[in-house]
């Protein structure tokens, strides 16, 4: 049984227990907000609000650019600074590592999104009349409704780049835990000593900064000369051809 409205004890590691993870893959990801959609239409989250999103940033300048893609969530972490923050126990951490919401508890009070350093809690529209959840704090669940019927998250279903991962990062033979012990991963702001649940796969700084690399295509080269004939004098794109 879940341990509710206290915080259950850091599973990461131990063994016997289940402890759901998700890995991230950067390399692999394109983009496409499949994930977006899904969790959406899982959910019926309404707009405006996200339980998963896809920052995008572009890197370098013309013609070498990349746009790069970060998803983001609840990192469903071993040690929630949202559980212990929150007045009346409505966010718990469940055995498994899930973090999870309480709605009848929840009073809004928005103590959780101030606690969260990662961004991941939003309220929810109190004019919601299709759905009776309303007026409270809500966030991503890695979708515990469905991996304990055997399912992955929405998210990781529908991703076409096979970018997300998950499994229980406790059993050796998981594809999570042999992509943390053999890949460089990454975890978002560690220095917080939350223990997040959700490990990137950082792409090669080569593969991101192409700024100062000549254009890689036949296409790209005849487009970027097109370019420079029309700015000449520029110091920036000197001798970058």
């Amino acid at each position: 049984m879940p341990t509710l409205g206290l915080q259950a004890e850091p599973s990461r590691g131990v063994p016997g227990q289940k402890r759901w993870a998700m890995v991230v893959d950067l390399r692999r990801c394109i983009g496409c907000m499949a994930c977006v959609s899904a969790c959406k239409a899982e959910f019926d989250v309404p707009l405006g609000v996200w339980r998963t999103v896809v920052k995008v940033k572009d890197t370098g300048s013309y013609p070498n650019v990349r746009r790069n893609f970060m998803p983001r969530l609840c990192n469903h972490c071993d040690n929630p600074p949202c559980v212990r923050n929150c007045p009346t126990e409505a966010t718990y951490k469940h055995e498994d590592g899930f973090v999870l919401q309480r709605y009848d508890r929840c009073i809004g009070c928005r103590t959780c999104i101030a606690a969260c350093p990662y961004n991941a809690r939003f309220m929810l529209p109190r004019n919601r009349t299709r759905v009776g959840i309303n007026g409270v704090i809500d966030k991503c669940t890695f979708c515990q409704h469905r991996v304990e019927q055997g399912l992955v998250p929405a998210c990781v279903q529908t991703c076409l780049g096979r970018s997300r991962i998950f499994g229980d990062i406790n059993d050796p033979n998981s594809e999570v835990a042999r992509l943390v012990a053999t890949q460089k991963t990454a975890v978002l702001k560690p220095e917080k000593g939350t223990a997040p649940q959700v490990y990137y796969i950082k792409p090669e700084r080569a593969q991101t900064e192409q700024v100062f690399s000549k254009p890689e295509s036949a296409a790209n080269r005849r487009d970027a000369e097109a370019f420079y004939r029309h700015n000449r004098g520029s110091r920036y794109f000197a001798g970058v051809l």
